[in-house]
């Protein structure tokens, strides 16, 4: 499934929320980024087991580079519950997250490595793999381990999660022919 070699780099399997993949973002007046939320259901034990080695490895790490030789109590960590810190949001529910935050573009990709380039076909509600490294910071007095976005597989097609509707539920479909709907029903103004 991965090819990663960086202890602190993970490919998780997952379905994507808050995909801000195509376009940087401004979250809350920040430097624009790409991100995007990982779901990952707490039953995958695997998955949340190779995520928390690569943060602990993340720690260990900044220890020395950012941290002063230790590693400082209340670190803020990356791996976060759906049930407790998004209660209001049913497609958390029974899972953990992770935001994943890059100011380079990630590659998104299809099943068989080719590029995926039609923002349609990759959106906030897909399951994927996506490559994330995580790494020690401390900016600003704030200390932690923070997820930078790497790529993104599409794995295949999830129900949207954005909060916009589709065509498909907005519209019915249009019997006939272009001559045959233009009837009487039509307000003056499109006659």
């Amino acid at each position: 499934m991965s090819k990663t070699t960086s202890p602190t780099k993970v490919v998780i399997p997952c379905r994507i929320s808050f995909a801000n993949i195509w376009e940087p973002k401004s979250i809350n007046g920040s430097e624009e980024k790409y991100s995007v939320s990982c779901l990952i259901p707490k039953s995958d034990k695997a998955t949340l087991a190779k995520i928390q080695k690569a943060v602990e490895t993340a720690k260990e790490d900044a220890k020395g580079k950012k941290w002063n030789g230790k590693i400082p109590p209340n670190l803020k960590l990356p791996l976060r519950d759906g049930d407790i810190d998004r209660p209001d949001d049913e497609n958390y529910a029974g899972h953990m997250f992770l935001n994943a935050t890059s100011k380079e573009a990630p590659q998104i990709v299809d099943r068989k490595i080719q590029p995926i380039l039609d923002p349609m076909e990759c959106d906030s509600g897909d399951y994927c793999n996506v490559s994330v490294n995580f790494y020690g910071f401390n900016a600003n007095g704030n200390r932690g381990v923070a997820a930078g976005l790497g790529n993104i597989q599409k794995v295949k097609d999830g129900e949207r999660l954005a909060g916009k509707a589709t065509a498909a539920s907005d519209f019915d479909e249009i019997e006939g022919d272009e001559e045959d709907v233009l009837g009487d029903d039509l307000p003056d103004y499109l006659k």
